[in-house]
C-alpha cells in the first residue's frame, strides 16, 4: 500500500526527556532512527488504528514504525470516509506519545493542590487506593459513596473498562448524562425513535445541503469532500449559523441567526411551506403521526414576521430559504451539536426535523435531518460488564447529574462523597461553574486521576496514574457520524510505565482481593488481543458482513445497509411512524408538538451572549498542550464585532474583563465581523501554560431535553450572558 502522507519527529519530542515530574536526566528513545546493535538493518511495520477521540470522523489510520518507535501517522484510504487523510490533530499524533511532558509512572501529591509530587509504584498505587476503597465501604456499609466522572476523551471500546472497574467493586455513584448532544438525542428519540443518520458519504448525492450550527470545516474536516462535491454536482450550500465560519465562507449562502432562535426560522419556513402547498401530503399521510395538528400550530401562531423579528433574518431571506428547499430534492439538514446547546435546544431540534419532515425528505439518499447515529455500537461492552461483588449493599448504580456535578456532589447524602475517581475528562478546566467544582473536589477524601498529562483536575488529585496513548494497546472504535469500525493494534509497547484501563482494572482488582478475598470481580489477567474479539457478537458480525472478527484485521469494515436513514419508513417511535405529535414528549414534560419555546434572554447587567465553541486545534482540552499547536496558537482571545468593542473603548489586542455574577476570564481582544453586534465568542481549550478557563462564567444551566435518552438532561453551554470591561 502506497503511503501518502509523512509526519517525522523534530524538535522536543525528538530529544524526548522521558522522566517524571521534576526529574533531570533523560533518555533517548528514537533508536529506530539509528543503527541497532551496530547493524544497518531497519524493521517498519505498519499498523491499523483508529482515533479515539470525541470527534465526528474517528479517523481509520495506518501508523509506520521503524524499530518500535512510530515515525509517523496518516488516513487509511480503505475506509473511503478517512480515504488517505487525517486532520491536523492527527498528524501530530507522534507528538503526543513522545511529548516529554507525558505522565510516566503513577504519583502522590502530598497536599492536593500543592504541586508535591513523589513517584509511586504501581504496587503502591494499587495498595493505596484499594486499601481507600475498603475503608469508605467499611465506614458506610457500601462503595456508593466512591464517584466516577468517566465521559470521551477516549471513546475506544476497551476504554468502558473504567466502568468495569468501578462495577466489579460494588455499587458506586456515577456522573450520568453527557455534556455534548443529549438535547438533540430526545429531540429525534421524540420524532423518529432514535438518532440514525444517513451515512455522511451520501451528502454527495444531494441537490441542496443546509449546514445548521455546524462548522465541519473544523469539526468534521471529511465530511466538507463530499459537501465539496455535492457542490461541483450542482447542489446548493447554505450555512445557518451566529458565527461566520470557515464552513461559511465555503458556502453560497451565509445566513446569520440570533443564537438560540433557531427553531423559530424553522417554524417560519414550515409556515411559509404550509401556506404555498409545498408540503408533501403523500409521505405525510403514509409515514407520520400528527402533521394536522402541527400545521394547525402553524397556521395559528407562526408568521414570517414573528420569526423574522425573532431570528433577525428578513422575512424575504425565509421565503427564499424555504422556497428553495421544499423544492429541491434530495434535500439533506445537517444539525450540529452546538444549536441544541441552549435552554430551548430540543425543540429547536425538533422543528428542524419537522422541515425534513413535510417536505418528504426523510428516507431519501441524499437527504434527511442529520444528527448522530448509535447503530454500530453494539458491542458486549466486556470490558465494561462486570458483576458486584457477592453481598454488595444496595442495588444499584446512584446517578449524579454530569452536567451540574459539582452542586451534585456537594448536595450528595446517606452516603456522601467521599472519593473520585477521574478518567477520560478534565472537569476542572471543562466543566460549568469551576469555582464550584473546586470546592467539590476539595471536599473529598481522596481523588485518582488517570490520565496522559498534568492538567487542572491532575493538579487537584491525590494519585495520578499513566495510561496509554491508542499506539500502545489494542482495541477497536467505531463513530456516532459514519458507519466505517476500525481495529486498533498496539503499535509500538507502552512508554515508561503507562497502562491501559483495562490493564489497570485488573491490577486493582489483584490488590483489592489481596487486602480482601472477593472484594472484587474484576478479572486479573488476560491477553488484551483476544478481550478485542470478546466485544463481538453475532448481531455486530452480522452487521459488518464478517463471519468472525478477525476479518477485521484485513482493514476497516463498514456497517451494511446504512446508506439512508429511515429508508424502510419503519420508525422506532411508539407508534412506527414520524411522530410529529408525541405523547412520550408530553410523558417527559414538553409540548407534544414541536412548538417554539421562548429563548434565554440577556439581563441589563449581563447584556452580552458568551458563546464558546470548539477551537479547530484541539477538542475540548486535548491537543492544544502540544508543541506544534502552541507555536501555531499560544493564547486564547475574545472575538468581539468592532462596533461593541467601540461602545467599551476596546481596541484590538487590549486586555478585557469578560464577567458576570459567578467568574471571570481576562484575555485579548480580537476585533471581527465574524460575530454578532450582541454576542462575543471565546473558544472553550486549555493551554498548559496559562491560568486560562472560560468556565468560570459558565452557568450549570439545564437545557430543556436529554433527561429519556442519556439520564440526564443537557446542557445550555451558550446560554451564558456576560459584561465587557477593559483592563
Amino acid at each position: 500500500m502506497k503511503l501518502k502522507r509523512r509526519t517525522f519527529l523534530k524538535g522536543a519530542a525528538a530529544t524526548g526527556a522521558l522522566v517524571g515530574l521534576g526529574a533531570t536526566q533523560t533518555e533517548f528513545p528514537f533508536q529506530g532512527l539509528m543503527k541497532v546493535d551496530g547493524s544497518d538493518q531497519t524493521t517498519k511495520k505498519v499498523f491499523q488504528n483508529a482515533c479515539p477521540r470525541n470527534c465526528y470522523d474517528t479517523c481509520s489510520m495506518l501508523t509506520t514504525v521503524e524499530d518500535g518507535v512510530i515515525q509517523f501517522v496518516e488516513g487509511n484510504p480503505q475506509n473511503t470516509y478517512t480515504n488517505g487523510t487525517i486532520c491536523v490533530k492527527g498528524n501530530v499524533y507522534p507528538r503526543t506519545v513522545y511529548s516529554p511532558d507525558r505522565i510516566k509512572y503513577p504519583m502522590r501529591q502530598k497536599g492536593r493542590g500543592s504541586g508535591n509530587w513523589e513517584r509511586i509504584s504501581w504496587d503502591e498505587a494499587y495498595t493505596e487506593i484499594a486499601e481507600n476503597i475498603l475503608k469508605i465501604k467499611k465506614e458506610y456499609g457500601s462503595t456508593l459513596p466512591i464517584c466516577l466522572n468517566k465521559y470521551s476523551g477516549n471513546f475506544e471500546i476497551m476504554h468502558y473498562g473504567i466502568e468495569g472497574t468501578m462495577s466489579s467493586i460494588g455499587y458506586t455513584t456515577r456522573a450520568t448524562g453527557t455534556p455534548c448532544w443529549p438535547a438533540g438525542i430526545d429531540a429525534q428519540t421524540f420524532d423518529f425513535g432514535t438518532i440514525l443518520n444517513s451515512d455522511p458519504e451520501k451528502m454527495q448525492k444531494s441537490k441542496y445541503i443546509i449546514l445548521w450550527g455546524v462548522n465541519p470545516a473544523w469539526t468534521a474536516v471529511h465530511s466538507m469532500n463530499f459537501i465539496e462535491a455535492a457542490k461541483a454536482n450542482g447542489a446548493k450550500v447554505v450555512v445557518i449559523d451566529p458565527i461566520l465560519t470557515n464552513t461559511a465562507g465555503k458556502a453560497h449562502d451565509f445566513i446569520q441567526i440570533k443564537s438560540s432562535t433557531d427553531g423559530a426560522l424553522a417554524l417560519g419556513m414550515a409556515k411559509y411551506i404550509l401556506d404555498n402547498g409545498l408540503f408533501d401530503q403523500q409521505w405525510l399521510e403514509k409515514n407520520s403521526k400528527g402533521y394536522r395538528e402541527f400545521f394547525g400550530y402553524l397556521d395559528n401562531n407562526i408568521t414570517l414576521e414573528w420569526a423574522a423579528e425573532k431570528t433577525g433574518v428578513s422575512v424575504d431571506v425565509i421565503e427564499n430559504l424555504a422556497r428553495e428547499y421544499a423544492t429541491t430534492k434530495p434535500a439533506n439538514i445537517w444539525i450540529g451539536y452546538g444549536m441544541q446547546r441552549h435552554t430551548n435546544g430540543g425543540q429547536n431540534v425538533r422543528a428542524i426535523d419537522a422541515l425534513a419532515a413535510i417536505t418528504g425528505n426523510v428516507g431519501l439518499e441524499g437527504g434527511g435531518a442529520n444528527y448522530a447515529q448509535l447503530d454500530s455500537w453494539g458491542f458486549n461492552y466486556h470490558a465494561m460488564i462486570h458483576p458486584p461483588p457477592e453481598g454488595s449493599e444496595g442495588e444499584a448504580n446512584r446517578p449524579v447529574n454530569m452536567n451540574n456535578f459539582a452542586a451534585d456532589v456537594l448536595a450528595a447524602e446517606d452516603p456522601p462523597i467521599k472519593m473520585m475517581w477521574i478518567a477520560g475528562r478534565n472537569p476542572v478546566q471543562q466543566d460549568p461553574e469551576t469555582t464550584l467544582i473546586k470546592k467539590a473536589f476539595h471536599a473529598m477524601d481522596f481523588v485518582v486521576t488517570a490520565d496522559l498529562f498534568m492538567n487542572k483536575t491532575v493538579e487537584l488529585s491525590d494519585i495520578v496514574l499513566p495510561v496509554t496513548t491508542p499506539f500502545e494497546t489494542p482495541g477497536v472504535n467505531v463513530s456516532y457520524w459514519h458507519y466505517w469500525m476500525t481495529l486498533n493494534e498496539q503499535a509500538i509497547k507502552p512508554l515508561h510505565e503507562s497502562k491501559s484501563d483495562v490493564e489497570i482494572a485488573m491490577g486493582l482488582s489483584e490488590k483489592m482481593n489481596e487486602l480482601e478475598p472477593g472484594s472484587c470481580t474484576y478479572p486479573t489477567s488476560g491477553d488484551l488481543n483476544e478481550w478485542v474479539g470478546k466485544e463481538f457478537n453475532e448481531t455486530i458480525l452480522e452487521q459488518f458482513g464478517m463471519n468472525t472478527w478477525e476479518e477485521i484485521k484485513d482493514g476497516p469494515v463498514k456497517m451494511k445497509n446504512m446508506e439512508v436513514a429511515w429508508k424502510d419508513g419503519k420508525f422506532r417511535t411508539p407508534s412506527e411512524k414520524y411522530e410529529f405529535y408525541s405523547e412520550e414528549a408530553e410523558q417527559f414534560g414538553h409540548h407534544p408538538l414541536p412548538v417554539y419555546v421562548e429563548e434565554m434572554k440577556s439581563t441589563e447587567d449581563h447584556p452580552y451572549r458568551c458563546i464558546t465553541p470548539h477551537w479547530k486545534l484541539s477538542i475540548h482540552s486535548q491537543f492544544q498542550d502540544l508543541d506544534w499547536m502552541e507555536a501555531i496558537n499560544d493564547k486564547p482571545y475574545v472575538e468581539i464585532h468592532p462596533e461593541l468593542a467601540a461602545r467599551h473603548h476596546i481596541k484590538a489586542d487590549d486586555l478585557v474583563k469578560v464577567y458576570n455574577e459567578i467568574g471571570y476570564v481576562t484575555v485579548p481582544a480580537k476585533l471581527t465581523r465574524t460575530v454578532q453586534v450582541e454576542e462575543v465568542v471565546i473558544y472553550e481549550t486549555w493551554y498548559k501554560n496559562l491560568n486560562y478557563n472560560v468556565n468560570y462564567t459558565v452557568k450549570a444551566i439545564p437545557a430543556d431535553m436529554g433527561e429519556k435518552a442519556t439520564g440526564m438532561p443537557g446542557i445550555a453551554f451558550h446560554d451564558n450572558f456576560v459584561n465587557l470591561e477593559k483592563v
